[in-house]
This record gives C-alpha cells, sequence and structure tokens, in this order.
C-alpha cells in the first residue's frame, strides 16, 4: 500500500519516567515496527509526555529533572520527542486531556479548531500564570478525532497500565471510554500475559476491542524504574538498563536515594484525591 494511503499514527506515551529506561524507548520502537507490518499505517512521531508533579506519586522526583533526562535519551532519535506541557501544569491532568490536547495541535489552521481556547491569556508586563483548567482544549460535543488527513493519536502503554484501568477510582469510566473510542490504545505485552483475558472482563474494553492493539514483546525485558530506583539506592550498577547520558545525568545530580523515595509518602495520588473530592460534591 502506498504511504498516502496509510492511516498516519502518533504514539503519544505518558507516565512518571521516574527514570526514563531503555524498556521507555523500545516500547515505541516495538510499536512502530507492529504498526509498519500491518500495512495499514504509518507512524510519523512519538512523543513522551511525563506526568507533572502534583501527581504525588511515591519517589517521584522533580519533573524538571524527569524531563531533562527523556530529552537526553531521545536526543539521537529522528522520531520520538519529549512534550513538556503536561508536566508544566500546576495541577494534575488527566491522561485523556493530554491525548486532547495533543490530538487538537494535529488539527488544520481553523477558527473551531483553535487552540487559543487552551492557552490562557497573557497581560502585557505580566508573567502568566498557570492555570491547568484553562489548558485544557475545548472538546465539542461528538467530535470525533478521526478527521480525515489528520493523523490519529494513539495512547502507548505497557500492561500495567492497561490493567490499572480496573483499579477502583484511578480512572474515570468516562475517559476510558473516550481514549478506547476515540484514540485507541496501543499495549505492548509479554507472550503469555492475561492482557487479553482482562479486555474480555472488560465491557467497555471488549466493545472497543477492535481499536486496541496489542504488540507482543517476544524479546523481554523486564527493566523498571522502580528496578532502576531500588538498585541506585543500594548502590548498583544501572549501565546498560538506561541510556549512557541519563546515567551520568542521575550520578552529577545524585537523584536518587532513600531520601528521594520517600517524597510524597503518606500522600494521597492525585487522581485518587479529585475521584473522592468529587464524589462528596
Amino acid at each position: 500500500m502506498e504511504d498516502e494511503k496509510k492511516t498516519e499514527v502518533v504514539l503519544l506515551a505518558c507516565g512518571s519516567f521516574n527514570p526514563i529506561t531503555n524498556m521507555h524507548l523500545r516500547l515505541f520502537e516495538l510499536a512502530k515496527d507492529y504498526f509498519n507490518e500491518t500495512g495499514k499505517y504509518k507512524v510519523i512521531k512519538g512523543i513522551i509526555s511525563p506526568v507533572g508533579d502534583a501527581y504525588k506519586k511515591k519517589g517521584l522526583i522533580s519533573a524538571s529533572h524527569r524531563v531533562a533526562m527523556a530529552k537526553l535519551a531521545t536526543k539521537n532519535s529522528d522520531w520520538v520527542e519529549v512534550d513538556d506541557w503536561e508536566s508544566s501544569q500546576s495541577e494534575w491532568l488527566e491522561t485523556l486531556k493530554v491525548l486532547r490536547y495533543h490530538h487538537q495541535k494535529l488539527l488544520p489552521p481553523d477558527p473551531a479548531n483553535s487552540l487559543q481556547n487552551a492557552v490562557p491569556s497573557t497581560k502585557r508586563g505580566r508573567k502568566r500564570k498557570q492555570e491547568p483548567n484553562r489548558h485544557d482544549p475545548v472538546k465539542k460535543k461528538n467530535q470525533s478525532p478521526d478527521i480525515k488527513g489528520v493523523p490519529q493519536v494513539k495512547l502507548l502503554c505497557g500492561s500495567d497500565m492497561l490493567e490499572s484501568f480496573g483499579i477502583p477510582n484511578l480512572w474515570k469510566l468516562e475517559d476510558i471510554t473516550e481514549i478506547v473510542e476515540n484514540h485507541g490504545l496501543v499495549c505492548i505485552s509479554r507472550a503469555g500475559n492475561n492482557v487479553q483475558k482482562f479486555i474480555y472482563e472488560s465491557d467497555i474494553l471488549w466493545r472497543h476491542k477492535n481499536n486496541i492493539h496489542l504488540v507482543e514483546e517476544w524479546i523481554t525485558n523486564d527493566i523498571s524504574s522502580t528496578k532502576i530506583r531500588r538498585a541506585l539506592r543500594r548502590g548498583q550498577s544501572i549501565r546498560y538498563l538506561v541510556p549512557d547520558v541519563v546515567q551520568a545525568y542521575i550520578e552529577k545530580h545524585n537523584l536518587y536515594s532513600p531520601e528521594s523515595e520517600d517524597r510524597n509518602a503518606g500522600l494521597i495520588l492525585a487522581p485518587l484525591q479529585k475521584q473522592a473530592s468529587e464524589s462528596k460534591n
């Protein structure tokens, strides 16, 4: 199939990236291979969007460091880039809002699709104040991202994120529905994983299973940010687990320690706190 007849796809990965690892980078390559092999899609870009500090996850170091490491890790990539819009917000943003934002950026110039409503106005001579709620692009009712000629923004994730849909109050059901119905998921899972069983047991996911792309990872890689931080706390080597430039950055700034792992300890995760607050109201 000629390239102009293929559906263009942008892969968006949201998460802590605390720190970014070689496995995070491999997710993009695995997903790109999968789509290219279908003959129906053409991956044109990959976006890494680190979560903001307001997420309040235990052990989450400053977004400025996490973004800096991600940029170093992707410096030599000709198609994966880092976007700091999400991480620069003063409040935590739902993943759906990040998907909407990146989709809207791809829309052709049109007053109805303008990002003006998504960006706060700046008064002359005054520093712009971050107001996350005003950064959320306006989404018209029944607006579908599947506009002819506009690349599809699909959420790239591992099986752990997909299965987190089942954790009570972590995700809104309407958000899950819009993500899988309007955007789509690309889930990298290890051979023999129970992701298909999880999809079967979820009515929402099963209804939109055709928009969930499961990519099997045959060359298994068990690297995780959690294990990287554990090794660093114990003074063990992380070489070949993260890009060399990321290791150098971590060592230069002495980023991970028992003290940093206790950051946000005892705090409620932002989505759980938000759901609790909304249920009271």
